[in-house]
This record gives structure tokens, sequence and C-alpha cells, in this order.
């Protein structure tokens, strides 16, 4: 069996996303659902080229 795609009406052209906003949208959210700290993801199941990236960025000062 398959489902047709839906979808999704457009942004407007120009139309900056408001970062204010979204994050206010997303307590908001999370408010309703009672999660108050999402886990971080564990990384055991990270490619050999997603590790070979982390060093990289780790290497260059950046901390992941």
């Amino acid at each position: 069996m398959t489902t047709e795609p839906k979808t999704l009406p457009a942004e407007p052209e120009g139309v900056p996303l408001a970062m204010a906003e979204l994050g206010r949208d997303l307590l908001r959210r999370r408010a309703e659902t009672g999660i108050a700290d999402l886990p971080r993801n564990s990384g055991k199941r990270r490619t050999a080229s997603k590790h070979a990236l982390l060093k990289a960025v780790e290497e260059a000062g950046g901390k992941w």
C-alpha cells in the first residue's frame, strides 16, 4: 500500500524565520508535553565518516 505525499503550505518568498518566535513555540510545546529536557544522542551508531568529522572539529578547536 502506498500513500500520496502531502504538500505543505509554502512560506511566502522572502519571509525570514523568526527565531525568537520559534524558541517560544518550542518552549510552549515542551511544557504541554511535560518534557523538561531531551536526552542527547549517545553516539553508539556513528559511522566512520561521522567519527572523522567530529575528530576534525575537535582538532580545529571546536567542541561537539
